[in-house]
């Protein structure tokens, strides 16, 4: 029988409340804490490697950073988050290399039922998101669970990206949308 870390990170209906995730997520809260409040650029990595799955070479975000885990956070190499930046990292999230995120991206993972009896229930559900490399995210966007945002691609500040965008395209709005392709 699997246990809620595994029915999370398996796409399945899980309970959060569970133990287990409580003191994972205690863990990631103490550490971004420590991340947000350290001056320290050498020490701010430290604690990046230990909160994330796999840190690149290369790494700078711009307290206050936050997120739920940390734990299923994979950084390529040369990624930078501005101010603010929210990951909600309840399935994995993959950043390739030269990824840029302006102030207040959000990440979000994790995601409800439709059903309202459901959803009352406590039970949640993730899916992972992949974004690849040289991807710049604008200031404000939101990225929804599930997508997967190709290589090359410039996602407009604002824009709320709820399916997948292709590689090396200029994609914006509510609903995010390819607006043209770049060269």
């Amino acid at each position: 029988m699997p246990d809620e870390l595994e029915k999370m990170l398996k796409g399945e209906l899980y309970n959060a409340a569970d133990p287990k995730l409580i003191k994972m997520r205690s863990r990631a809260r103490r550490l971004v804490r420590q991340f947000n409040d350290e001056k320290s650029l050498p020490k701010r990595t430290g604690l990046l490697k230990q909160l994330f799955a796999s840190v690149g070479p290369k790494i700078y975000i711009e307290p206050p950073f936050f997120c739920d885990y940390g734990a299923h956070i994979y950084a390529g190499n040369d990624l930078f988050l501005n101010v603010g930046c929210t990951i909600l990292d309840c399935a994995e999230v993959h950043f390739g290399d030269s990824v840029l995120c302006g102030p207040n991206v959000q990440i979000y993972t994790a995601t409800h039922p439709l059903d309202p009896e459901l959803r009352a229930s406590g039970a949640e559900f993730a899916k992972p998101i992949k974004i690849g490399n040289r991807v710049w995210i604008g200031g404000g966007a939101i990225i929804c669970p599930g997508v997967s945002i190709g290589d090359n691609t410039t996602i407009g500040a604002g824009s709320v990206v709820t399916k997948d965008i292709p590689a090396n395209v200029l994609a914006a709005g509510n609903p995010c949308r390819v607006i043209r392709k770049l060269e």
